[in-house]
């Protein structure tokens, strides 16, 4: 069973994925109490579920973009899980978990996560035989920006506040915003991206696993 956290942003999820099923998934805001919150949830999905940190034989990770502090707390518990268990670790970019939850299109993707001071982060995917593949580096922007820049036809999914979706409406005729249930980042889905890398034999080194930060805002494609 491999065991998926996700503490990127204010939202954290948990998730126990066996390659065949999810047999448990938690997701809520913490209000960034990310330190006290994150064990106490993942003893009390490991008995709701009824297994132990035993059955556990790898872990995943989102590693960035997001909150300085919050990925920190999640990717140190993690490797400390991982260090003491001797069981392999996966790190997953949070913005290929976002795109991963959206069905194929021939539109372009907008996957975008809050990034705080009421900016965004961004990352651009196109569809590709084998899912979503980011092109670009990931930039930050706000949604005022993001939706001037935006010429294409797209699909914009991820974490956004009221205000954010108000702005990127008006941009109607090229803009397909994704549902706010759709737009919940699911741990259920980094499991899966997780577990795949695992059983390739696409793992990393606990030691070495750094978080993915963006300083400055840069460029999105036109």
């Amino acid at each position: 069973m491999l065991l998926a956290i996700d503490t990127s942003t204010a939202q954290i999820g948990l998730a126990l994925y066996d390659g065949a099923t999810v047999p448990g998934e938690l997701v809520w805001q913490s209000r960034l109490h990310h330190t006290e919150q994150l064990a106490p949830a993942l003893a009390g999905l490991l008995e709701r579920v009824g297994v132990t940190m035993d059955s556990v034989k790898a872990l995943g990770v989102a590693i960035g973009p997001g909150s300085f502090t919050s990925l920190r707390v999640g990717l140190a518990f993690v490797k400390g899980l991982a260090l003491a268990r001797h069981i392999p670790l996966v790190g997953i970019p949070t913005l290929d978990i976002v795109a991963a939850s959206v069905p194929p299109s021939v539109w372009r993707l907008a996957a975008v996560l809050q990034a705080g001071r009421g900016r965004l982060a961004v990352g651009w995917y196109k569809s590709t035989g084998s899912g979503w593949q980011a092109y670009g580096p990931a930039a930050t922007t706000t949604a005022e920006e993001l939706e001037k820049k935006i010429r294409k036809p797209a699909i914009v999914c991820g974490e956004l506040t009221a205000e954010d979706r108000h702005h990127l409406a008006r941009r109607f005729k090229n803009v397909m915003l994704a549902s706010p249930a759709q737009c919940v980042r699911r741990p259920g889905v980094l499991a899966e991206i997780a577990w795949n890398r695992w059983q390739a034999g696409k793992t990393d080194l606990a030691a070495s696993l750094a978080p993915i930060y963006l300083h400055v805002a840069g460029g999105l494609p036109a």
